[in-house]
């Protein structure tokens, strides 16, 4: 019996040393983007990666008068399953998959009503020190795709 419980203890350890060990999960502020070939402000955007079980939670957050608002999350695996994204008001808005498609590399699909699909490539630089988003997105029965490219940095 004692040899099944240090069995379990060990297991679970190891589980939650593998989720802390993914290079996505941390606290990484907005430095740079471009939207469609042009540079656009960064505002104060504070992306939050934390593991939660099989799963990860991503908030999205703004500064209002010094306290950090969430303005977006979601709590998704790493496998493709797709899950709801939420709103301020904790309102779904879309759906969100997320797949990790390489070391440091995720693909992801972000889904809502009246808003264009994007899908893009979030990829962690190999010292762990900066997150970039890759994101295609468009409109259906309108032509062109926007291209974004947002930089983080962790914090």
């Amino acid at each position: 019996m004692l040899r099944a419980t240090v069995r379990l203890i060990i297991i679970l350890l190891s589980v939650i040393a593998m989720q802390a060990a993914e290079p996505l999960a941390g606290r990484w502020l907005l430095v740079s983007q471009v939207v469609g070939n042009r540079k656009m402000p960064t505002d104060a955007l504070m992306l939050r990666v934390n593991p939660a079980g099989k799963a990860f939670d991503f908030a999205y957050s703004v500064p209002v008068n010094d306290v950090q608002f969430v303005s977006l999350k979601f709590s998704v695996r790493l496998d493709g399953t797709e899950t709801d994204v939420l709103n301020a008001k904790g309102q779904k808005i879309g759906t969100v998959t997320l797949i990790k498609s390489g070391a440091a590399q995720y693909k992801i699909i972000l889904q809502g009503q009246n808003r264009p699909t994007a899908s893009g490539l979030m990829t962690v630089s190999a010292d762990g020190k900066t997150l970039r988003s890759e994101s295609d997105s468009g409109v259906r029965g309108e032509t062109g795709v926007i291209h974004t490219v947002q930089v983080f940095a962790r914090q």
